[in-house]
């Protein structure tokens, strides 16, 4: 199932998507939440759609990040190794491990705001992994038991806000708008390899990042493994696997969004996003 939420007159709703057609299930499932995956929501809005009945909705649909309020939203820096060449970086020898604040998190196709002071914000197409279920010191070999499902996100990042203003990355990661998620939260038994999936991202039409997720130098077995010996990964949280080359960092000279740009980005078998970039007001 393809899991989203969307936008309406009277507040957000939920839905799913069967076979490309999309349908309203708000009113049996209010929320995409750490309590809806607490509940073992999958499972039960698997029986939901199989009794049918459901109200299909017309298009076109304005969707929403397709979770609500995530507790965390966890990256992992320079896990491709050509990203990490592209940096001027070594390979890391375990995950590197930051955050990006909630209040980041906003729809696939809402604006990305420039914040004020800034003239180095760039894009990282990623694969976003959401955790079903609390984990805590588990192996690899039972890491993707945790794993509810996949989700496009774009980890957009303000370099000097990073990388030169001192103290952790999570300050060039965490601006608002900087978390566009989705369209769909993508259950993880439609998607037979997640070691195995195309990513791309375009800058107003032209195709800069062109990767694999067989690039990945930490797999998520080892992601979920390795974060959860340091914290409780809880439901509905958002673990971003990092970012293949081509960002706008490692272009010489270095390229930076800037207002009236249109970034569209996807991953195979997960959807596609689109932002349009403008000035903080």
């Amino acid at each position: 199932m393809k899991l989203f939420r969307y936008k309406t007159e009277e507040g957000n709703k939920t839905g799913v998507s069967i076979n490309d057609a999309h349908y309203d299930v708000s009113s049996h499932i209010s929320e995409y939440d750490r309590d809806f995956f607490d509940a073992d929501g999958i499972a039960k809005l698997q029986e939901i759609v199989a009794k049918g009945g459901l109200t299909k909705l017309d298009e076109p649909i304005d969707f929403d990040a397709p979770l609500y309020r995530p507790e965390k939203i966890i990256c992992i820096g320079l896990n491709y190794s050509k990203h990490a060449a592209e940096s001027g970086m070594e390979t890391p020898k375990e995950p590197v491990v930051f955050f990006k604040s909630p209040s980041s998190l906003t729809g696939p196709f809402d604006n990305v705001i420039i914040p004020k002071n800034s003239t180095k914000t760039d894009w990282e197409v990623e694969l976003a992994v959401i955790i079903g279920k609390k984990a805590n010191y588990v192996s690899e070999e039972e890491a993707m038991d945790y794993v509810a499902g996949y989700a496009v996100h774009n980890d957009v990042s303000e370099r000097e806000f990073q990388l030169e203003r001192g103290g952790q990355w999570v300050k060039g990661k965490s601006c608002d708008s900087f978390a566009p998620l989705g369209p769909y939260l993508v259950t993880k038994d439609e998607v037979s390899d997640p070691h195995n999936l195309n990513l791309w991202l375009k800058l107003n039409g032209k195709k800069v990042q062109d990767g694999n997720t067989s690039d990945f130098i930490f797999n998520i077995p080892q992601v979920i493994s390795h974060l959860s010996q340091f914290m409780s990964l809880m439901p509905g949280d958002v673990i971003s696997t990092g970012t293949p080359e081509g960002v706008g960092l490692g272009f010489k000279p270095p390229v930076y969004l800037k207002p009236g740009d249109e970034v569209e980005l996807g991953i195979e078998g997960l959807g596609i996003a689109k932002q349009k970039v403008v000035a903080h007001s």
